[in-house]
């Protein structure tokens, strides 16, 4: 999705909030590296130690998607999808919350679902 949305001219933020000592706490070199093992492809990467960005938006899970307007506006806070599963087999089929609410934020249009529970690991602050 970073590779298909970054294309459409979306600003991709990845952030890791994970406190020093806790797990995913990483430095530069080890987010550059993961991000090349994993093919990731944010616009940036933000290393947030001190959870100021994640708690200001309060991020509980990783993932947990935003989907912020040009104008610093929220539209959408929640889950990539509807199947809190990591395996690829379980996406299809899948209500992808995260593709409607850029979909329609690119179009000019509200989004109809702004807010679902996010899932995954809990952020380690």
């Amino acid at each position: 999705m970073q590779k298909e949305y970054t294309e459409k001219g979306v600003v991709w933020i990845s952030i890791c909030s994970s406190a020093p000592g806790k797990q995913g706490s990483m430095t530069g070199e080890e987010a550059n590296e993961l991000i090349e093992a994993k093919g990731a492809a944010p616009s940036r990467f933000l290393l947030d130690p001190k959870g100021i960005v994640g708690h200001k938006y309060g991020a509980k899970t990783t993932p947990h998607m935003f989907v912020i307007d040009p104008e610093g506006v929220l539209l959408y806070n929640g889950a990539i999808d509807n199947r809190p599963s990591t395996k690829q087999d379980d996406v299809v089929g899948a209500t992808n919350y995260l593709s409607a609410a850029l979909e329609s934020a690119m179009a000019g249009k509200k989004v109809e679902i702004a807010a679902t529970q996010p899932y995954g690991c809990g952020v380690k602050y």
